[in-house]
C-alpha cells in the first residue's frame, strides 16, 4: 500500500550468531538479549557482547531485565556493549531517570492490565499481555479508547500468522516477538523470523 508505515520490528531473546546474522540480514530495527536469569532465553552479558559485535549501528541492541537493580543494569549493559534497557517489573520514574542519566535509552515494558489501570509513563512503552513470554494474545478491546504513546510497541502472542492483523487492530507503531518465532521454547527459527518480518512489513 502506497504511503503505508512499516512498524518498528524487534526480535527478542537472541542467543546465537546465526540468528543474529539472520536478523541483521533482514534489516530488523532492534534485537533483544534477555538478562533475566530465570528465562529460558537468558544470555550472560559477556556472551551477548560477542553477538552485539556482529550488529551494525542501524540495528538497536536491547538488554531485557526483570526487576534488576539499576546499578546492575548499568553494569551489565556496559559489559555487553548495549545502549538500551528494556525494563520489566516495578521501576520508578527515578529509576528510569537514573538510567537515562547514565546515557542509556529505556523501554518500559507494561502488562496491558497495568497500562490500563495506572498513570501514563513517559518515554518509550512496550505493552505486553499479562503473562509475558506465554505467547498468549490479549484482546484489542482492552486498549480501546486509551491514549497510546507515540512509538509504542506491541508484544504478546505475536506470530507470523497474526502480526499483520494485530498491527492493524491496534494501530501499533512497533512489534516485539520472541516465542512466536521459536521452533521450541528458547530456540529461534530463522525461517519463522523471516516470515514474521515479511508479514509485519505487509501490515500497512
Amino acid at each position: 500500500m502506497t504511503g503505508a508505515v512499516t512498524p518498528f520490528i524487534k526480535i527478542c531473546g537472541l542467543r546465537t550468531p546465526e540468528i543474529v546474522d539472520t536478523c541483521v540480514a533482514l534489516g530488523v530495527d532492534a534485537v533483544g538479549f534477555v538478562f533475566a536469569p530465570k528465562s529460558p532465553r537468558y544470555i550472560a552479558p559477556a556472551d551477548a557482547r560477542v553477538l552485539v559485535s556482529r550488529i551494525p549501528p542501524s540495528v538497536e541492541a536491547v538488554g531485557v531485565f526483570q526487576s534488576e537493580p539499576v546499578d546492575s543494569i548499568v553494569a551489565e549493559l556496559a559489559q555487553a556493549g548495549i545502549g538500551t534497557a528494556q525494563l520489566h517489573g516495578d521501576y520508578s520514574r527515578d529509576d528510569v531517570a537514573a538510567l537515562e542519566a547514565a546515557g542509556l535509552r529505556v523501554i518500559r515494558a507494561r502488562s496491558v492490565s497495568s497500562f490500563v489501570s495506572e498513570e501514563p509513563v513517559p518515554g518509550r512503552v512496550l505493552i505486553d499481555g499479562d503473562h509475558p513470554g506465554s505467547g498468549a494474545e490479549f484482546p484489542a478491546a482492552l486498549l480501546a479508547g486509551r491514549a497510546l504513546p507515540e512509538g509504542w510497541i506491541l508484544a504478546g502472542g505475536l506470530t507470523p500468522e497474526n502480526v499483520a492483523r494485530r498491527v492493524r487492530e491496534f494501530g501499533a507503531s512497533g512489534v516485539d516477538v520472541s516465542s512466536g518465532v521459536e521452533s521450541e521454547r528458547g530456540v529461534k527459527s530463522a525461517a519463522l523470523i523471516e516470515a514474521f518480518v515479511a508479514a509485519a512489513r505487509a501490515s500497512g
